[in-house]
């Protein structure tokens, strides 16, 4: 297998903040892999030093064999990326666009031509190719900002949160897209999401980061075998006393999460009603129980004690107390 991205202890920090700790992987071409984590993770940034729009504060990256730092002008060649923010220009049609980018990377006018057309049809959108950017939806746009990323004949594509804002329907339609570029293009693709579902039906394999360091990687499916079986969650107010109760052999592990006892076993259909009437003879009161397969979500709280959106709430918490004390 060909490698296409190796990474090996790479580093960024910004004054007393590590916002990429030491991280290591490889992809091998035609991959689709997932960087998975919240805001701020150093997701972002991991995907701004492989691009080399930021410089690493120490570690190795190289992309198709080229190093970030020594041969820049090698990787931003081989490499092309969709920006989390839009960077389309509005007031240009979408053939405009396309041209301007090509223009940048100095492909010739009949090259030029023709890969605008192959593009905009493999998007759907060469039957708006003279309408104003300003005039599309959200979808479209990310489509357009795909293919004009594409134009230079990348062979890695960096992706960051490609489908941010955009309804449930559109981001399937978009995930469609980007499966066939990589099985049919061969085009190695890295995307940051915290979309648990993109990444689990994306992705080959999933690097999940936290606080800038990989805490798992591996294929979305192992990743959930590896905590498990099944997981069971009850909602109670007296979740101590069910941890100490649920003490049965055919239990793999209990855990406690706010006001919730997860726990994962095998055959849980088997197992219910024994849970129920145990906690029943105890008088343990249950508000609600729930039966199902473990989830990325699942592994990212077994990894991290806490799921994605407790810890961006708790990054934006953070921020919010700092931005106070700045302004006392």
């Amino acid at each position: 297998m060909t490698i296409a991205i190796q990474v090996t202890d790479l580093t960024k920090t910004f004054s007393d903040l590590t916002a990429v700790n030491h991280i290591s992987f490889e992809i091998t071409q035609g991959e689709i892999f997932g960087l998975l984590g919240p805001n701020g993770a150093g997701k972002t940034t991991t995907l701004s030093m492989l691009s080399t729009m930021q410089k690493p504060t120490s570690g190795f990256a190289a992309v198709q064999g080229r190093d970030i730092q020594k041969d820049e002008d090698g990787v931003r060649k081989a490499i092309g990326i969709v920006f989390q923010d839009q960077s389309l220009d509005e007031e240009l049609t979408a053939r405009e666009n396309m041209d301007f980018h090509g223009r940048l990377y100095r492909l010739p006018p009949e090259i030029r031509r023709q890969r605008i057309d192959e593009l905009l049809q493999l998007v759907e959108l060469h039957d708006r190719k003279d309408d104003l950017v300003k005039t599309f939806s959200g979808g479209m746009r990310r489509r357009l900002e795909i293919a004009r990323g594409l134009l230079h004949h990348p062979s890695v594509l960096f992706l960051d949160e490609p489908t941010l804002g955009l309804d449930p329907q559109t981001r399937n339609h978009l995930w469609k897209y980007i499966a066939t570029l990589s099985k049919e293009k061969n085009i190695t693709i890295i995307l940051t999401t915290h979309y648990m579902e993109e990444a689990d039906r994306l992705c080959d394999r999933i690097a999940i980061i936290d606080h800038g360091t990989i805490i798992a990687l591996d294929s979305p499916q192992n990743l959930k075998d590896g905590i498990g079986g099944d997981i069971i969650t009850i909602q109670t107010p007296d979740y101590d006393t069910v941890a100490q109760v649920l003490t049965g052999s055919w239990i793999d592990q209990v855990e406690l999460h706010n006001d919730e006892v997860r726990i994962h076993l095998h055959n849980a259909e088997q197992h219910i009603s024994d849970i129920i009437t145990l906690l029943s003879q105890h008088q343990i009161p249950i508000h609600s129980v729930s039966v199902h397969k473990p989830t990325l979500e699942d592994v990212f709280l077994a990894f991290t004690g806490k799921t994605i959106r407790e810890q961006e709430s708790d990054k934006k918490e953070m921020m919010r107390r700092q931005f106070k004390m700045r302004r006392h």
